[in-house]
Parts: structure tokens; C-alpha cells; sequence
């Protein structure tokens, strides 16, 4: 299962357009080192442990699946790209912005230039209180208290004055006005970890495929003459059952269905396995079972060269998949190809990921995410 980063980020500045500042950095974030989930109000608070320029502050949660010392690399970066001269003192000093990892899921860190949970954090209203606002279900990994409890004991005298609300990027995404998205791709393409990073941060339903418990698919792989047929019908079998169980199921709390697959790919990959006798059989059985399935809203498509597949294959170590070969890839991009070409222009989404790493690279993710936007936006405008 795809897990991601539970970060949670205290911004503060107060030199300039204080306001334009927050908003800069939440944008840079979000863009260069994570899904910015949720943004507290900004609030005013005098400045603390010196005397100047009372500050904005705000605090954000964000998703990311980047070391804690990538994030601190790639925050500190966003601190001197929005002008911060960081002074070789220990005094406090007025800052254009100042962003300040205040806890990375609930694990500690003690380095020399990054110590998770903030040290000083449980004594500091300008972070405690902004943080009350992302309602968090996390503990302090070494004080056992959660942020009500922290505040409660704080001695922090500070008030603060409440400003605005800025502008969350999420807002940008209206992917709840669909109801079933649907990302597919060869083996290795990354479907259900693009899936599973769309779920969490927009709150879908996830389907998965469960294909790592088909005791067929270690055989197939070892003698595909002989198990084609047990793998292909089971698998028909498990997909039936998994849709037809999820898809009913509706989830109150979700705001919509993200699917690592769609039932198609049962055809794709039987009309490459099977003899033309056995997938004539098979299709007819396919088409009694799959005739009332739920149609996904829009059909993403991620396309990845075969060399990028292969070595994405090797990189994930499933034994089982050691042998397949480049021209077996092959014939499967070339099914989802053709399978393309038969879906309504309204649906389907291709992206060439080929040079794309949306683990790795944040802005890489929100370039997919605009492209299903902007599928979603002219889908609209194409109803009116």
C-alpha cells in the first residue's frame, strides 16, 4: 500500500506585503515539496523573543514521499528564492518568511540542521494555535500530548488577532464534480501509485487491484501456455467481484471513486495470452458478466516507454515479474492503444509520463493533476 509524508509546516513572516509572503510560499510548497492538504487562518501575533514588526503566521499539513532532509533541502530553498538572508547570529531577527518543519508524521529526528518534533514548538502559540486549525489526529511522538493538550499547558501569554483565509491550491481541482476516475497503464506505468496519491489527498474511494494474491500469476509467469487460461478467468473473476462490491458501496465521506484499473484491461490482456479459440470464450463470458458495470467518468491513461517499464519493474523486485520481456510490454501498450481509439473523446486522457517521476517530483504531480482538470473543465463546458 502507497503511504505518504504527514508534514505539518509553521509559515511566519513580517517584513513586506505580509499577506502576498504567505501566499508565495504556500504556492512554492505545494508546486516544489508537497500536496498542501489544508491552511489554517492566518493569524497576527507580536513578535516573539525580540521587538519589531508584529508577524503573520499560519501553519499547513501536506502530503509528500521525500525524505525529511529532501523536505528541509527543498523548503530552505523556497525561504532564499522568496528572499530570506539567513545571518550567521542566534538572535531573532525581523525575516521576509520563515517556514519551520514542525513535525514530520510522528517520528523524530535529531540532526544537525533538522530536529523534528520543532524543539520549541509546545511553547509557542504562533504555532500551536494556527495548528489547532488543521484538526490533526497527531501526537507528539515524545510528549504523548496532542496540539489541544499541548496548547492548554503552554505559557504563552501572546494574543493574536485574526486576519485572513488564504487561498488553498487544492481549491483549483473540481474533481468531485466526477464520479469515477479510472487510471490505467502497462505494468510498471505507476497506476496504483498515482491512485493511491490521488485518494489521500483528495479524499476518493481507492480500488485496488488485488493481483499480488492470484495464485495463478507466479505460474503464468513460469509456463504462460499452460496457465493463460486459470490466470485470465480468475482474474475476470476477482475484478467482477471487486467492482461490482465497490463500485455499489457508496462512501458518504468520500467525495468520489479512484480505480488503479477498469474491467477492459480483462480483454487487453486475455487477447494477448489466450488462443483465438479460448478468447472467443472467454469474451462471451466477459460481456455477460461486465454488460452493467459503471463506466468511469474520465479514463486516464499513463503511457510509459518500454524502457522506463522495465526498469521500474526491476526496481519494484517482484520476483514473478523478472521474465517478462520487452515485447510482451509491447503488445500490452498496443492493446491499451487500440483500446483508446474506442472510447468517447469525452473520457479518455492519455499523458506520456515517459519523462515524468510524480513521487519524486511535486511539480511533475500537479502537471497530472491540471491535465485531469482541464479534462474535467471541458468536459463542462462541452455539456453547455
Amino acid at each position: 500500500m502507497y503511504t505518504q509524508n504527514s508534514i505539518v509546516l509553521s509559515i511566519g513572516t513580517n517584513i513586506g506585503d505580509r499577506l502576498s509572503n504567505l501566499q508565495k510560499a504556500i504556492d512554492l510548497i505545494h508546486n516544489q515539496v508537497g500536496t498542501v492538504i489544508k491552511i489554517s487562518s492566518v493569524y497576527q501575533y507580536p513578535a516573539w523573543g525580540f521587538q519589531s514588526d508584529p508577524f503573520y503566521n499560519c501553519a499547513i499539513l501536506i502530503h509528500n514521499k521525500i525524505s525529511a532532509q529532501e523536505t528541509i533541502s527543498r523548503v530552505l530553498d523556497i525561504e532564499n528564492t522568496i528572499g530570506r538572508v539567513r545571518q550567521d547570529t542566534k538572535q531573532y531577527i525581523a525575516r521576509v518568511i520563515d517556514i519551520d518543519i514542525i513535525s514530520f508524521n510522528e517520528s523524530c529526528y535529531n540532526l544537525p540542521n533538522l530536529v523534528i518534533p520543532h524543539p520549541f514548538m509546545q511553547d509557542r502559540k504562533f504555532v500551536l494555535e494556527p495548528m489547532l486549525d488543521l484538526n490533526l489526529t497527531w501526537k507528539h511522538p515524545v510528549l504523548n500530548k496532542d496540539v489541544t493538550q499541548l496548547l492548554n499547558q503552554c505559557q504563552d501569554n501572546s494574543q493574536k488577532e485574526l486576519v485572513a483565509q488564504l487561498v488553498a491550491p487544492l481549491n483549483k481541482y473540481d474533481f468531485s464534480s466526477i464520479n469515477f476516475l479510472a487510471i490505467e497503464g502497462n505494468i510498471g506505468a505507476g497506476k496504483t501509485t498515482l491512485s493511491s496519491k490521488i485518494s489521500q489527498d483528495f479524499n476518493a474511494k481507492l480500488i485496488l487491484e488485488g493481483f499480488a494474491d492470484n495464485p495463478f500469476l507466479p505460474k503464468f509467469y513460469q509456463d504462460a501456455d499452460r496457465y493463460a487460461f486459470s490466470l485470465e478467468m480468475s482474474f475476470l473473476a476477482d475484478r467482477y467481484s471487486q467492482l461490482s462490491d465497490d463500485l455499489a458501496q457508496l462512501d458518504l465521506f468520500k467525495e468520489f471513486v479512484v480505480a488503479d484499473y477498469y474491467v477492459h484491461k480483462s480483454l487487453i490482456f486475455a487477447q494477448i495470452t489466450l488462443e483465438q479459440d479460448e478468447f472467443r470464450l472467454y469474451k462471451q463470458i466477459f460481456d455477460i458478466m461486465y454488460k452493467e458495470t459503471p463506466q468511469p467518468d474520465i479514463y486516464l491513461f499513463l503511457y510509459q516507454n518500454t524502457d522506463r517499464l522495465l526498469e521500474n519493474i526491476q526496481k519494484r523486485g517482484r520476483s514473478y515479474e523478472s521474465e517478462i520481456t520487452a515485447n510482451y510490454l509491447d503488445s500490452v501498450t498496443k492493446g491499451y492503444l487500440n483500446y483508446i481509439k474506442t472510447i468517447p473523446a469525452t473520457k479518455i486522457l492519455a499523458i506520456d509520463i515517459s519523462d515524468l517521476d510524480f513521487v519524486a517530483n511535486q511539480n511533475h504531480y500537479i502537471y497530472i493533476l491540471d491535465k485531469i482538470q482541464e479534462k474535467i473543465s471541458l468536459n463542462k463546458k462541452t455539456l453547455l
